[in-house]
This record gives C-alpha cells, structure tokens and sequence, in this order.
C-alpha cells in the first residue's frame, strides 16, 4: 500500500460546504449524481447524490483496469505476456456492447489488452484478462471488490468485470473519484494510456469516447460510461497549472451533456479554488510525552506533505491546529499514528491529517514501567 492510499485509509477529511465563501455557487447540473474532487487534497469540492448507489457501466472497467495495472507494476504479469481469447469472452460484434475484436482464440498481449479495455472500452478484452489473472470472470470480481475495500470505496459493489447491467452491481460517484485517484497517483506509468484519442487492433481503429480529449488539452483521462440503465457517465481529470481536478457524472441525458457537464464543472472547480501547501512531511510539529518508554518523549509530525484546496483569496484565513492521543503509552513503532493536524476555515475542518511519531519508541525494562505507573497512579488521585 502507498503512503498516499495508507493515510487515506486510516483518515478520511470531513465534508465541508463552501458556499458561503465563495463566489459563485455551483452549476446546477440535469444528472444523477456528480462530485468535483481536488487530486492533491482528496476533498469534494462540489457534489450531487455522492453517496448515491447507481450503475457504474463502463466506469466499471477502471477497477479492472487498475488492477492490471498494480499487477504489471508488480511484475505479476509482463507487458508482452499473451492473452488467449475464450468463447466465453469473445465479442461477436453485437452493437449492445463495447468490443476490441480479439478474434476467438486468438490473442493479444496484455498491454494491448490493457489499451483495448481504455480506449476501446471492450467487454472482450475485460473479461478475458478477469479470465487470464483469476481463471475466470467470478474469482476476479471478488479481487475487483477486496480491492474497493482496500482504497477507501465504501458503497461500491461489483459483479462483473465490464459494467454490463447486473443486479447488485452499483458504485458512487465519491467511490468513482477515489477509484481515480489512485489510478493517477498508483499507476502513474501507464495512467497515459488513459489519454489516448484512439488504439488499432485486429485492423479495427476506434476512438476513445471520451469527448474532452479532443477539445480541452487539459483533460487527460479517463473513462466513459453508457447504458440504459446508467445513462450516460463520465470519470475525468484535468490539470491546468499545479491544480488537478477530477470530476464523476452519473446519469447525464445524453452524450453531449455528459461532456458539457463535465466541462461546466471543471470550468467552475478552477475558477474559484486553489490549493496551498500547509505543512511539509518529516518535521518536528511537536514532541509528547510518552509513558512505560526508554524515552520520555517522542517527536511527531507528518508522514507526507499536506496541503488544503479552498477558494481562491481566503489562503490566509486556514487556521491550524495539532489533537495528539492523551497519554502516549510505549512501544511506539515509527509511523506510528498518534494524533490529527487539523485545518479549519471559517471554523470548519475542511482538512485532517494523521500525526504520526516520527521515531521508535522502544518499551522500558520493569522497573522504569513501575516508576511510570507510580506516577500514573498519583496524578489521577489528584
């Protein structure tokens, strides 16, 4: 696990509405859902129905598609490494779904299968690299859901590879930027791919759906999504200067909307927010007092930077504020988390971030224990 997917694991920063403090509210938008999240910062800037449980669709093939990607990264498979082309996965080119027309057992590598699951957005290639890594399509669904628990998406639920309409198979549109998230930052050697206007296979070239590539050099990434059910969806980033977006429509009328949207949206995010750097990683905030310790105190700070998106203007108004664990008890492993840095606005938290001991803490032999607890014992009589 990353550092990043580590502390956003263990913390999670709280909603905040800025409506007060900025300037325009948000674009009133004719879908399901939609959420504009910060990549830097992780918070939701502006959201719809976020926690609402839709039909992903081809959204879906983000999680299949990430982790093909931490396995190649792994070396748990190779770029080059074929993949054969079941019946069972073949697309027989019915225009109900996505394909990338791997002929019936032929094969294609996994990089080309990679590609043809972005681009092409192929339910073949989907379901016959679900095959080629777990044996069959089922076993890599509950990789696909262990892996949605691991990174944070807490109301999302997959039962196929592909997004094809299925009871029970649902995600949101919070579950849909984190997902991003970690795409960008965890895959960020093959997150390009996400970019590409168009990939040729079999003699067949397709482009990419996803509208905002070909119209707003800002935008590099990352998956469509459409069916009747679902109506028309869209995961997308875009970084313009130091700041990038990413924004989750579900349910937009039609495939013109889903892109005007999500331009309206991004239009919105960086027009009125920014992001500031608050605290650097690795240095001394404060030091604790530690009980049954060789030390008596312990140094803390941040495990990686931390930085806060708020509206433009107000970056000297971000109060801080470090809450440590009352009485610190050894051993203390380094890294250990020990407390939260706090930033508010306007007094509300908009921001945490786990405080953790920036050395270890070994335990004291018996008798320094006894002292500790001698004290302990007289300083709650009093």
């Amino acid at each position: 696990m990353t550092p990043k997917s580590a502390l956003a694991a263990l913390l999670l920063a709280p909603s905040f509405t800025y409506a007060a403090t900025v300037l325009s509210s948000p674009p009133e938008l004719n879908n399901k859902a939609y959420v504009l999240m910060d990549y830097e910062t992780g918070q939701i800037l502006a959201a719809k129905n976020e926690n609402e449980k839709l039909a992903p669709a081809s959204m879906t093939k983000m999680m299949t598609s990430f982790i093909i990607e931490q396995k190649l990264l792994k070396g748990e498979l190779t770029e080059g490494e074929q993949v054969r082309m079941n019946e069972s996965a073949w697309c027989r080119g019915s225009s109900a779904e996505s394909c990338m027309y791997v002929p019936l057992n032929g094969t294609a590598t996994v990089l080309e299968m990679l590609r043809g699951i972005i681009v092409q957005s192929g339910n073949d290639a989907s379901i016959a690299m679900a095959e080629h890594i777990a044996g069959n399509e089922g076993t890599f669904v509950h990789i696909m859901n262990e892996e949605a628990k691991r990174i944070g998406m807490t109301n999302t639920q997959f039962i196929n590879a592909t997004g094809m309409p299925a009871e029970g198979h649902y995600s949101t549109a919070k579950d849909m930027a984190i997902l991003a998230e970690h795409i960008i930052h965890d895959s960020s050697k093959y997150y390009p791919i996400y970019s590409e206007k168009e990939f040729t296979f079999n003699g067949i070239k397709q482009g990419n759906r996803n509208a905002l590539l070909y119209t707003d050099p800002s935008v590099d990434g990352l998956k469509t999504g459409h069916t009747n059910e679902a109506g028309y969806c869209l995961t997308t980033s875009a970084k313009r200067g130091p700041m990038r977006l990413i924004s989750v429509i579900f349910g937009a009328p039609n495939m013109n909307q889903r892109a005007a949207q999500t331009r309206e949206l991004l239009a919105w995010g960086f027009a009125n927010f920014e992001t500031k750097s608050v605290q650097r990683a690795n240095q001394v905030l404060a030091t604790s007092k530690v009980w049954y310790g060789k030390e008596n105190t312990v140094k803390i700070g941040l495990a990686e930077n931390f930085s806060v998106t708020m509206p433009k203007g107000k970056a000297n108004d971000i109060k801080t504020q470090l809450v440590v664990q009352p009485k610190l008890t050894a051993p203390l492993k380094k890294g250990q988390v020990v407390g939260k840095y706090v930033a508010t606005l306007d007094g509300k938290v908009i921001a945490e971030k786990p405080l953790v001991a920036l050395e270890a803490i070994e335990e004291a032999g018996f008798f320094a224990r006894m002292i500790d607890h001698i004290k302990q014992f007289f300083a709650n009589l009093f």
